[in-house]
């Protein structure tokens, strides 16, 4: 079966109904998964997906767009397993986005109970089928799909897709990262590595437990893992994080020239100018890379230096001279974001969080005050331009030196290379603002881990595991596009449940289709309709509404409990 696409035209399917003419009747919420796949499927965005996805398969019994669909859909739900895949269907809101074509609510002839009956993509089924395609056939689809294929597919094509929708911000502020991804100690997990780490999730080489504090080195444990290198993109406002490129490697190899070669196959598929800054952290110095980068893709690098760096002790030495100033550095404020849509909180509300807001205050001025040692009480920035100590890197370099003075009189030093000219003398103030830019990042890791459950892994198999991910990741991507396209941008950076929260349905809605057209009421709606017309139009709208139930009653040709 083709798809088959239904065009929202309120004024149409209402005069038509007026008139007693209609097509068919359905029941939906208006949820986000609904809105979801209307923007995807409106735009075109899940077919252009379709067509460049790396198919195992020749013939498809089941068309791509829907297997990456319901894919997507249960990223959506929060599920990996492609066995609650029918209970995810029965939440309805993909198939209210797709049409009665898809699937419709149908009664049991022998129980009486609602059930959905899907016709289906093929003629192979002799049974009543409850979804539109099997979940077994979603899992083979999964599995059988190359995982390189998969990576480079989503690093490659997603990317000029996202790029065609506008999705890449005119900053171009992108950052790299590595995270482990933890599994049971279990070596059927393919692709997987056992590492030594301490408490915090850092690894250890095992030859230093003998040298370390017998109490540190109890607190070790060994752990199966993978290693994650992405590519993130963000702005300055923190208003959406995307992940343009992943790579799902075993937790052992060196993330660094993964991440230079992501971010070459990302500059290979949109080409340049989108990536303008580059955010890293101290893993990820190469100077040959750097400048690579800089003269290659015209990409700015911004990055921490090592203490045991010739660069980093020429830096120090050089602010001994004059001509470097220190200017005290004062976070700058982020560009708002429009405040949350919502409605206005009932009067006893607002008085409960204005009091829990005081007792908060209160408890804060009781606490103690820190050590002198841990309370800082300057920050200062300088910046040395035009550094060419660092041998491998064959472009210039600019110095950030950050000078953090603490109450008890010592400081701390620590120092950020860049490879963009100063502009202006508060050109080290705006660099070191957006070093800032990378602690977000782990709210970003946050989001996937906790509340995606990204590292909840329901299959060994090392292709199922990416697949997991890269689909987890393009729903986040998507989700995030949908959000800001509909100018609810200040919820990107919301948890998925407290997206879902602000975004549940105040009031069910009826569906009307009419000659591959709907329009959507609420129930008050449709009843001032129906109350307001002739009693001729009324007798033949239910007249039709009656054929239409005995039709729900006889679709299941082979009757089973549902």
């Amino acid at each position: 079966m083709d798809i088959v696409c239904y065009e929202r035209d309120q004024g149409f399917v209402l005069e038509q109904f007026q008139n007693g003419e209609f097509d068919y009747m359905d029941t939906a919420s208006e949820v986000v998964e609904t809105e979801f796949f209307r923007y995807i499927g409106a735009k075109k965005i899940l077919q252009e997906l379709a067509a460049t996805y790396p198919s195992p398969r020749k013939k498809h019994d089941v068309p791509v767009w829907f297997s990456l669909a319901s894919n997507l859909s249960m990223r959506l739900h929060g599920v990996h397993s492609f066995y609650a895949y029918p209970y995810v269907v029965r939440c309805g809101g993909m198939l209210n986005a797709f049409g009665p074509d898809v699937g419709h609510k149908a009664k049991h002839p022998e129980t009486g109970d609602i059930t959905l009956s899907c016709a289906g993509f093929n003629e192979k089924n002799d049974y009543d089928r409850q979804t539109p395609c099997d979940q077994d056939y979603l899992r083979k689809f999964a599995r059988t799909t190359d995982e390189q294929r998969l990576m480079g597919w989503f690093n490659g094509d997603v990317p000029k897709i996202l790029k065609l929708h506008k999705a890449f911000d005119a900053e171009g502020i992108f950052s790299g990262d590595a995270s482990y991804l933890f599994v049971p100690d279990n070596p059927a997990y393919e692709g997987s590595v056992r590492m030594l780490f301490d408490e915090n999730n850092h690894p250890v080489e095992s030859k230093s437990l003998a040298g370390m504090d017998p109490r540190r080195a109890a607190r070790c444990q060994w752990r199966r893992c993978y290693k994650m290198v992405s590519l993130l993109h963000t702005d300055s406002r923190r208003s959406f994080f995307m992940r343009a490129a992943i790579r799902i490697v075993p937790g052992n190899e060196n993330e660094c020239p993964i991440l230079y070669d992501l971010v070459d196959e990302f500059v290979g598929s949109v080409g340049k100018g989108i990536i303008k800054r580059l955010i890293l952290d101290r893993g990820f110095i190469d100077g040959a890379k750097i400048g690579h980068c800089k003269l290659t893709h015209g990409i700015d690098i911004l990055m921490p230096l090592k203490k045991n760096m010739d660069l980093y002790k020429d830096a120090l030495g050089l602010l001994k001279s004059p001509d470097v100033k220190f200017l005290e550095a004062a976070e700058p404020a982020p560009r708002p974001i429009a405040p949350a849509r919502l409605p206005q909180a009932p009067e006893n509300i607002r008085q409960r969080e204005a009091k829990r807001r005081r007792t908060l205050a209160k408890i804060k001025a009781k606490e103690p005050a820190p050590a002198p040692e841990k309370t800082l009480v300057k920050s200062e920035v300088a910046g040395i331009a035009g550094l060419t100590s660092f041998d491998s890197c064959p472009v210039p370099l600019n110095v950030i030196v950050n000078r953090e003075t603490y109450a008890d009189g010592h400081q701390d030093i620590w120092m950020l290379l860049d490879t963009r000219p100063f502009e202006n003398t508060n050109a080290p103030l705006e660099r070191r603002a957006d070093y800032r830019l990378r602690t977000d990042i782990e709210e970003g890791h946050r989001q996937l881990k906790c509340f995606w459950d990204l590292t909840k892994f329901t299959s060994r198999a090392f292709s199922l595991v990416v697949n997991q991910v890269v689909f987890v990741a393009l729903s986040y991507n998507l989700l995030q596009l949908h959000l800001k396209r509909h100018g609810r941008e200040e919820l990107n950076r919301r948890t998925l449940p407290r997206v879902y929260n602000q975004l549940l349905p105040s009031a069910s809605l009826i569906i009307l289709y009419c000659q591959n057209r709907f329009a959507l009421f609420t129930t008050s709606e449709y009843t001032k309709i129906l109350l307001t017309m002739g009693k001729n139009i009324q007798a033949k709208i239910l007249s039709k509404t009656l054929r239409l139930e005995r039709e729900m009653a006889q679709e299941l040709n082979l009757p089973r409990p549902p």
